[in-house]
């Protein structure tokens, strides 16, 4: 029994469908969706050029990742030279209400399409600002074993730059890239010498 077989063309549109950044004539590009991760933050791309892009994220950070951080944090922001003769202060639990992210970096990518057709890697630079507004509550030891609990806030903006090396994968039936990152952010005003590692996963779509 003989079997024919269709030879399948697509077109260039269909093309762009299949991979958005499909044609290197078509720069630039530009990319809008979300990161999971640290931070959770809406990120925007712009790929000016096959080999640059620039990106900006805006989020909230992953506090959970940060408790240790903020708990260590407590005796810089209390000052025991105020304390009288065995008088003490001690931690006791602290709340996050807010810790804001903003970044932009700008990237440098080259094409992976030897391991996975459609899939790219990029390294880059960039510089990271910070928001924290969070309650400390404590627990101060007073003469003839007296107790007195209380709150305080701390209110603080930091910044930094940041490094990042990752992966991002535009081959769908949809106009859509999936990335993966990972950051290292350095802190230069509010604890000089703190770095940390940050990164997540993502989806833009592109148009």
């Amino acid at each position: 029994m003989k079997k024919n077989f269709k030879h399948i063309r697509i077109s260039k549109g269909k093309a762009r469908v299949v991979c958005p950044i499909f044609e290197e004539s078509k720069y630039p590009y530009q990319g809008i969706g979300i990161k999971l991760g640290d931070p959770f933050a809406l990120t925007y791309k712009f790929y000016a050029h096959k080999n640059f892009a620039i990106a900006i994220d805006g989020g909230t950070a992953a506090s959970g990742l940060y408790n240790q951080y903020h708990r260590g944090n407590f005796e810089k922001f209390t000052n025991a030279d105020t304390l009288g003769e065995r008088q003490s202060i001690s931690y006791l639990s602290h709340l996050v209400k807010s810790e804001w992210v903003l970044e932009g970096k700008f990237l440098y990518q080259q094409n992976a399409t030897k391991l996975l057709k459609g899939l790219q890697w990029y390294i880059g630079a960039g510089w990271q600002w910070r928001t924290l507004s969070i309650e400390y509550e404590y627990l101060l030891d007073l003469r003839f074993n007296e107790t007195e609990i209380g709150r305080f806030d701390v209110n603080n903006l930091t910044m930094g730059p940041t490094g990042v090396l990752g992966f991002e994968y535009a081959y769908f039936q949809l106009p859509i890239s999936a990335f993966i990152e990972i950051e290292m952010y350095a802190d230069v005003l509010e604890d000089p010498g703190w770095t940390r590692f940050q990164g997540g996963i993502g989806l833009r779509v592109v148009f």
